[in-house]
Formats: C-alpha cells, structure tokens, sequence
C-alpha cells in the first residue's frame, strides 16, 4: 500500500495536474483498445441497412453509420490500429536510433559526424512524402506506412538521445567507471543510458502523438488502413455522412484522435522535465526570486581587495 501511494506521489510530482489528467485519459483509451471485444457493445463490421444513420439510442449509443454499423464499437475497435501503428514506428526507430546515437556521442569525431549527417539527411525527407512514395512503390496498407515513417523517425529521436548522451559523456563518473576497467557497452548501457530514460521516454510519448496523427493523415487519404477495418483516420474519411448532415460520424474519431495526440504532448513534456505553467510560482513563496536575487548581489567581505 505505502509503494502504491509512494508511486502515485512520484506520478503526481512528475506529471502535475495537467499530465495526471493527460494520462488518465490515455489510460482510458488504451485500456478501451485492449478489453474492446469486452467493452464494445457490438461487432463492428456489423451492418444493418434498417440502421443505416441511426441517431443515437439504447442500440447504438452514439449512432450508427452509412451501413448501420455501430459507431461506438467502431470507434473502440479503431484505437487498436490507430494505436498499433504508433507504437510500432516508435518502436522500430528507437530500436534502431539509440545504438547509433550512444555510438555517436561515445566515441564522438569522424564517427559523430558521420552519423550526424545521416540523420540531418533522413531528417530532411518529410515523413509522409516518405509514406506516400512506399505506399506508391509497394501498394497501400499498414505495413509500408509504418516502414516508411520508422525510417524518418530515427533522426527525431536518435538526435534527442545523443544530445543527452553527449551530456552524460563528459560526466566524471563516466570517467571514473572506465578508470575502473568497465567496458563500453556497460558504461552506455546501464549508466548513460539508464539516466537519460526520462528524456528518451518524454520524447518518444511525443512522436508517437505525431505518428499517430501521421498514419492518421495517410489512412484518410486511403494510403495506410483500409476499409472496412476499424480506424479513426478511415473514420474521418467518411465523406459522404458529412455531405448529409451527420456530422457525429467525422466529429468523433477526429476528436478522439486531436485528444490523443494532445494528451500524449503534456504526458510526453512532463516526464522530459518540462514544468506546468505556474510551477514555479506554485512552489515557490512569493519574494523569493527577489531574495535569491539579492544575496546573488551581495559581494564578499574582501572580495574588492
């Protein structure tokens, strides 16, 4: 019991009030994505045309499509891909950029640099330009969509990564495990690494908010996830409910997926150590920047000598 409570203080410390809630919600959600033939309330490619853009009711909470499939249902089963491809993006590029990043900010030089340039190269190709021209060499689906975006990922993360490896490079306790006989792969791995995970955590919930509205963007255009799977950005796709007024059936999968993303940004800046607006003022008592000021002025007794 003390460890649960000692966890949600620490939570709570680091989140704030804005990322508790942020994280509350991509709890929800993802919880939704995991237990959704539990939660659903029905299948949701089933269709029924006598249902066909049924308002809200005690059959369909939240309405029904063009075909009379359940919007909730289609909405809980869509945060399974919606999520999936993300998290995969996120997944591959860190699994692929935080070697090359450790290495570059290890050994430093020509090594560096040439990594570097490579991820200034990857970086400069637009993600979804990348996706558009693997989709169109190898045909439409998740598969090429993720490859694509995983590629072009690596530099966004790699470069944070080895920023703040080259920090804990030229620490002195670097220096002294390697005086100690410690090889390199344990110093980068259970040291460096190990103390910049916050920092490779924060950034990484970030780009998988970007990933997310990325493969998004790609499903809406037909490129990623194709009907009739479940998927927000297929969802959002629906031009045709707009044209006829119901606009519940665009509304809520974009809303869903603004929240996502929106969420997955504070949760993302909190844990890199980024404070809440008002933080400072929150725990500090009033005056005490002026304080701090005025003995940071004060000059030592023969100090002018």
């Amino acid at each position: 019991m003390n460890r649960t409570k000692k966890l949600w203080q620490r939570a709570n410390t680091t989140l704030g009030r804005s990322g508790m809630l942020a994280g509350g919600f991509l709890l929800v959600v993802l919880l939704a994505a995991v237990l959704a033939p539990l939660v659903a309330p029905a299948d949701p490619n089933q269709s029924s045309l006598l249902d066909s853009y049924a308002g809200p009711s005690g059959a369909h909470l939240l309405g029904a499509d063009g075909i009379g499939r359940d919007l909730l249902s289609r909405l809980i089963f869509g945060a399974r891909t919606s999520l999936l491809g993300p998290a995969l993006v996120v997944g591959v590029s860190l699994l692929l950029g935080i070697p090359l990043a450790l290495l570059a900010s290890w050994y430093g030089g020509w090594v560096d640099g040439v990594i570097a340039r490579v991820f200034d190269l990857v970086y400069a190709l637009p993600g979804l330009l990348l996706a558009v021209l693997t989709v169109a060499l190898f045909g439409p689906g998740l598969t090429p969509a993720v490859v694509a975006l995983s590629i072009a990922y690596i530099p966004f993360l790699a470069r944070i990564v080895r920023a703040a490896a080259r920090q804990q490079r030229v620490s002195p306790y670097v220096d002294a495990l390697a005086v100690q006989g410690f090889g390199v792969l344990r110093i980068t791995v259970r040291h460096i690494l190990r103390n910049i995970v916050p920092v490779v955590v924060g950034q990484a919930a970030i780009a998988f908010g970007y990933a997310l509205l990325d493969l998004a963007s790609l499903s809406y255009l037909g490129l990623a996830v194709q009907a009739p799977t479940p998927d927000w950005g297929v969802m959002v796709s629906d031009s045709d409910a707009l044209l006829k007024g119901y606009w519940l059936q665009v509304l809520a999968p974009g809303v869903l997926i603004v929240l996502t993303v929106l969420a997955l940004t504070v949760v993302g800046a909190r844990i890199s150590g980024e404070k809440p607006p008002g933080y400072l003022r929150r725990r500090r008592p009033a005056g005490a920047a002026l304080k701090d000021r005025a003995e940071n002025d004060r000059t030592p007794v023969g100090a002018a000598a």
